[in-house]
């Protein structure tokens, strides 16, 4: 189940969602958030669903159809928040992914810092990860996010807020390989979740007081340049979900989320939809990406 903001263009929010949910074998139930108006080129406005609409979306479809993961996104007011967790609270409980949508890919920031605090003591506590990329990050650590440094840094700053476990994307840093960064507690984990189109090293601390009881797998991958990005956050918060509602341990569904998001948009960085950044091919043939994996 999505929890999430509408897309026009089709690339991001509830679409990119129900697209890579369905890519990866699972059946998408969802909720609207909010209706943005956009497109490629950014966010031109954000108007609300009433939030007792969003709630009794996500009460009709839970009462019918319970959901094996919940991925939530867009989430906007304090109000909103308050009315999620007030459902979430009232079923059993189901492995979920938060992606904390706060900054466009234009820079364009969509809540205020209210409903970022909010978040943070509300949902954080309810989510089994966060997935926030560099601008996100930055909000939560209050640092500026350069290097692979500052993503262990800020990493630690955003765990102590109270998440269970973060992938902190890397995808904005200026380097020719791109980097993220999983931390969980208490957990230890490495090569056995990786596979061919990608590198997973796992390091036993993140350093510092709370890296005693937390491992930090870095995963390497390559970077193409391409504009064709727009809703990878949305896709790969999904695609986690999926792979949790499919089974997979949190480590193995991460790992597995990169790689379906790596292959999307390889597949996709060629095309050309719209003038702005474009979407990722969703429905990619998931072959091999060079001969010699052949």
């Amino acid at each position: 189940m999505t929890v999430a903001g509408f897309d026009p263009s089709g690339g991001a929010g509830i679409q990119a969602d129900i697209k890579t949910i369905s890519a990866l074998g699972c059946y998408a139930t969802s909720a609207l958030t909010a209706l943005p108006v956009q497109n490629t080129m950014g966010v031109r406005s954000i108007h609300s669903i009433p939030t007792a609409v969003v709630a009794e979306q996500m009460r009709a479809v839970m009462d019918d159809i319970p959901p094996h993961a919940i991925k939530i996104g867009m989430v906007h007011s304090v109000e909103l928040v308050e009315a999620i967790v007030g459902v979430l609270g009232d079923y059993p409980r189901v492995p979920t992914v938060f992606d904390p949508v706060m900054v466009a890919t234009s820079g364009h920031k969509l809540i205020e810092e209210a409903t970022i605090a909010a978040i943070v003591e509300r949902l954080f506590p309810l989510a089994d990860v966060i997935t926030p990329n560099l601008d996100e990050a930055a909000v939560l650590a209050g640092m500026a996010i350069e290097t692979v440094d500052d993503m262990y840094a800020a990493g630690e700053k955003i765990l102590a807020l109270g998440c269970r476990s973060l992938l902190l994307k890397g995808g904005h840093l200026k380097t020719d390989r791109l980097t993220s960064l999983f931390f969980e507690r208490g957990c230890a984990h490495g090569n056995a979740n990786s596979n061919s189109n990608g590198e997973v090293c796992s390091h036993g601390n993140a350093g510092g007081e709370i890296g005693r009881s937390v491992n930090v797998a870095e995963y390497h991958s390559e970077k193409w340049n391409t504009r064709n990005t727009h809703g990878s956050g949305c896709t790969l918060s999904s695609a986690i979900a999926s792979f949790l509602a499919r089974g997979s341990e949190l480590s193995a569904a991460v790992v597995l989320a990169q790689d379906y998001v790596k292959g999307a948009i390889f597949n996709g960085k060629d095309v050309t939809i719209g003038c702005g950044n474009g979407p990722l091919n969703h429905f990619y043939d998931p072959q091999p990406l060079c001969p010699t994996e052949r």
